[in-house]
């Protein structure tokens, strides 16, 4: 092993390959004219096809397959897609669709799948309706879904067993749109019951400032106040009324609108607001 003493420099030297020698070897990588002129060709060809399948009845659209929802609902989204049927299906997109099915009141989503080369498949999420509103003085009542959106009017509303939430005539309420911000925690309230309703069911909502109510099948009001943790609010409700049996005997409230302090009363002289 050498070493280098104080005050002594070393000298490095690179050999430097000559341009010539480097020029060939990169030679190789550059693309000869018969290659770019057969890249171009097939260029040129899949652009010329992908123009002819969009512009002639190679993918035109002849058959919608709708799935999901009710058969009305499912009337309905063919007869809102029917003008998209001899397009190509390559022009068939998202926003076209949504654009044809998201005014449709019963419609929540969907999903689509395009089958070539004639066939359109969509799947429609419903949405799930919830409660009915009926409107003072007046006889009309609307359906009103999970999501706050009045699917229909109820030409019957006797048929039906689900919670009525009373409103003044003068409430805005139409058939597409969604309830004011104020009426809509009773739809989400009533949306968390789905799958675990409380002992006796509910009969009515009532909607007031910060203040959410509903009244049992036998009588018994459950107060969850303002609209926030409203699912947590049900679960503590339902296991008071699970425990106790309250819920049967008609009279009374569970007041859950401090979660960390529910109250059970069953005295008939002492309620809340309702």
């Amino acid at each position: 092993m050498s070493r280098v003493g104080p005050g002594r420099r070393t000298t490095v030297r690179v050999a430097a390959l000559p341009a010539r020698d480097v020029l060939p070897r990169l030679a190789h990588l550059v693309p000869s004219k018969r290659s770019l002129a057969v890249g171009c060709g097939l260029f040129a060809f899949a652009a010329a096809a992908y123009a002819l399948a969009w512009h002639t009845s190679m993918f035109a659209l002849r058959t919608i397959e709708v799935r999901g929802g009710t058969p009305a609902l499912r009337r309905q989204v063919r007869a809102a897609l029917a003008d998209e049927v001899g397009r190509s299906l390559l022009g068939v997109g998202g926003a076209g669709l949504a654009t044809r099915l998201d005014p449709i009141p019963g419609v929540r989503s969907f999903t689509f799948d395009r089958s070539f080369p004639h066939i359109l498949r969509v799947v429609v999420k419903a949405e799930v309706p919830v409660l009915v509103m009926r409107r003072v003085p007046g006889s009309d009542a609307l359906l009103v879904a999970a999501s706050g959106r009045v699917i229909r009017v109820l030409p019957h509303p006797q048929a039906s067993h689900l919670p009525r939430l009373w409103v003044k005539r003068d409430v805005p309420l139409e058939v597409g749109a969604r309830l004011p911000p104020a009426l809509a925690g009773a739809a989400a309230a009533l949306s968390s019951l789905r799958y675990a309703t409380l002992p006796g069911g509910v009969r009515t909502v009532t909607v007031g400032p910060d203040e959410l109510t509903l009244t049992l099948g036998h009588g018994l009001q459950v107060l969850l106040g303002d609209a926030t943790d409203v699912r947590l609010k049900l679960a503590i409700a339902r296991r008071i009324l699970s425990l106790t049996g309250a819920a049967a005997g008609g009279t009374g409230y569970v007041d859950v609108s401090l979660p960390e302090r529910p109250v059970l009363s069953t005295n008939p002289q002492v309620g809340g607001s309702g």
